[in-house]
């Protein structure tokens, strides 16, 4: 038995005993458990806790419930509502401070919160990191500092980039405008030689003024000289044949060769032409040698009736029978300042 001052445990246990003549109940002995001091003050301490657990057990709940209020708020969108919770949160409830800086970190770094901050967010898991250094959260909160650190370092370098494209789309719509402006300039510079132009064949018309024609083949012009300085060129067409001088009929060949303007077709077949004095003596006599006919009917037309919507696209290929072609617009241009006898120089 133990000793009158160690305290003790008694046990009393019922056994059904079986009997010939009826069931009877019999009490065993008690039995005592004996226990040593340090069990014993170990069992005292942990009565109050056990009295007072259910206590504490509310507050976990409490705190759980505002926890779970606070996320609610967080998948409901209302950030700042969800973020008033959390710190509701660390006022009542210090011990779970830490969960709540590192959700707060969390929520303030969120990509859909639109009025994230991500200096606030460092702020919070920077302080969870100082405040707990032993929190289960502090390594997670250092990988996000670093992710952190990655975004802000992103974001400044994505700023700048725009920064620049947004300076050089200044610059260019500032080039652009003043190409406009250059445009406007050149539109109406352009107009005043129109009318300038306009005036001056107005004024050569009057005077008769061109005294010659020169028509470089090579090149695919026709100029109107007077006095020896040209008052305008025109873009032509050659025959299909344009190498050489015309040497025979039916050829294909432009002449080459000093000529007159010695007539005029205003019922052209080609809107308008002007007769060139082809043959020479020197283009006869070189068919002559060669014992073939030199041809005639070589002129300065224009476009073949019906065909005058081509316009300056006629020059592209070379398409007349040895003739030199020009627009409808440019021949009567043409003849109203060569008059017959104008002198019709045809280099290669």
């Amino acid at each position: 038995m133990a000793g009158a001052c160690t305290p003790a445990i008694s046990l009393s246990i019922m056994r059904v005993c079986p009997d010939d003549s009826a069931r009877v109940w019999k009490m065993r002995k008690p039995r005592i458990f004996p226990i040593g001091p340090l069990k014993f003050c170990i069992c005292l301490l942990m009565a109050p806790m056990l009295i007072s657990g259910c206590s504490h057990f509310n507050d976990g709940r409490q705190v759980k419930t505002t926890f779970a209020e606070a996320n609610d708020l967080f998948f409901q969108g209302s950030y700042t509502a969800s973020l008033n919770k959390y710190s509701e949160i660390i006022d009542k409830y210090p011990a779970t401070a830490d969960r709540a800086l590192f959700e707060m970190g969390i929520i303030y770094a969120h990509p859909k919160n639109e009025q994230k901050d991500y200096q606030k967010s460092l702020e919070c898991f920077q302080k969870l990191i100082k405040d707990y250094p032993e929190s289960e959260y502090r390594q997670n909160s250092e990988m996000v500092i670093f992710n952190i650190w990655n975004v802000v370092l992103k974001d400044k370098t994505i700023a700048a980039q725009q920064m620049q494209i947004e300076t050089l789309q200044h610059e260019v719509q500032g080039k652009e405008n003043e190409i406009v402006t250059l445009q406007k300039k050149i539109e109406a510079f352009e107009k005043k030689i129109e009318a300038l132009e306009k005036k001056f064949f107005a004024y050569a018309i009057q005077k008769g003024s061109a005294d010659r024609i020169l028509i470089e083949k090579n090149a695919r012009r026709l100029m109107l000289i007077s006095q020896g300085e040209v008052l305008k060129s025109y873009n032509i067409a050659l025959g299909g044949n344009p190498i050489g001088p015309k040497e025979q009929q039916g050829d294909n060949k432009t002449p080459e060769g000093t000529y007159v303007i010695d007539g005029r077709n205003k019922d052209s077949r080609f809107h308008l032409s002007l007769h060139i004095s082809y043959p020479n003596e020197r283009d006869k006599n070189r068919a002559k040698e060669l014992g073939v006919s030199p041809g005639g009917d070589i002129m300065i037309h224009g476009i073949k009736n019906g065909l005058s919507w081509v316009g300056d696209a006629h020059t592209e290929v070379d398409w007349t029978k040895g003739c030199i072609a020009v627009t409808d617009e440019e021949i009567e241009e043409i003849s109203k300042l060569a008059p017959n006898g104008t002198i019709v120089e045809i280099q290669p």
